[in-house]
């Protein structure tokens, strides 16, 4: 039962992966598609976090770790360049 849920879950992550992905090139202004690369990254730890518990591994714990520390810091600095016009001032 356990293991049905967990790649029916890794389909709907795939499927919201591709949502992302369609509004992340035709989302109407720069800042959606900011929120559209943010909730990317999220779905991408998703992803990575249910291979890691299907697979048994703890290595793919530490990759979704190092993703999601460079998306936050991908979202800020184009947050900080939508805002001002410039990431280091």
């Amino acid at each position: 039962m356990i293991t049905a849920a967990l790649y029916i879950t890794i389909g709907m992550v795939t499927l919201a992966v591709a949502l992302n992905t369609y509004r992340l090139f035709r989302g109407p202004d720069a800042a959606d598609r900011v929120l559209a690369l943010d909730t990317l990254y999220i779905n991408a730890i998703a992803l990575i976090i249910l291979f890691g518990i299907a697979l048994g591994t703890h290595l793919y714990m530490e990759a979704g770790l190092l993703i999601a520390v460079m998306g936050f810091v991908g979202t800020v600095a184009m947050s900080k360049y939508l805002k001002r016009g410039s990431v280091i001032e």
